[in-house]
């Protein structure tokens, strides 16, 4: 991977040319598929399910004792409740950036941490997420081109934003699956659990931890 140039993951290589997995139809063309046969729903209706599943969040971060938001989320991976429930509003902020302010989109951009001192609490989690969402939002209702076909600039490539908001809509989602199943493992209902007709027609893989 370092010979041919790729600083992160995950890359699929074939002889001196790779390509970021970032977007499955991009995958297929490379491996010679005639796409995945996914279609991506409309950008009115990703803004309608990305703030479904942050109001979610919000509520089962809401249902997690402070004492616990420092343990792991899975015992395989070093990252805490706490970093886990930062990071599904994060990935908002992040796309935020690309899409407002034109900051080039990277993998990290939305694995940045809270500021020392914040963020400690679910309640603080679940304001910050109050921020994010109202951000989200706002971009929307003020946004003139809601086809969502006009270009980013990320690490990839300058995809439409449409692809971005989606792989962010899901990426969210993702993780709001994996706080339903750290409520699960203590033994707590979800307050308003999300629905498998709730999350349809996002690309979610198929295993919550992948």
């Amino acid at each position: 991977m370092l010979r041919l140039g790729a600083q992160t993951v995950p890359v699929l290589a074939k002889g001196d040319q790779y390509i970021f997995c970032q977007n499955l139809e991009d995958v297929a063309e490379f491996v010679g598929l005639q796409g995945t046969g996914h279609t991506p729903l409309p950008p009115e209706v990703l803004v309608e399910k990305w703030t479904m599943v942050l109001r979610a969040a919000q509520r089962y971060i809401l249902q997690i004792p402070n004492q616990r938001l420092s343990e792991r989320a899975i015992d395989n991976r070093d990252r805490s409740i706490r970093l886990l429930s930062h990071h599904i509003f994060r990935i908002g902020e992040a796309f935020l950036e690309t899409a407002i302010d034109d900051v080039e989109y990277w993998a990290n951009n939305a694995n940045v941490p809270p500021a020392d001192g914040s963020c400690s609490t679910g309640v603080e989690i679940a304001g910050y997420g109050d921020g994010i969402i109202q951000r989200i939002e706002n971009w929307w209702s003020q946004l003139v081109d809601k086809s969502c076909q006009q270009k980013v600039r990320t690490f990839y490539g300058t995809p439409p934003m449409h692809q971005l908001f989606e792989r962010s809509t899901w990426h969210s989602a993702q993780h709001v699956r994996q706080l339903i199943a750290v409520l699960e493992r203590f033994g707590v209902e979800p307050n308003g659990r999300l629905s498998t007709e709730d999350l349809a027609g996002l690309p979610l893989p198929e295993r919550i931890w992948d």
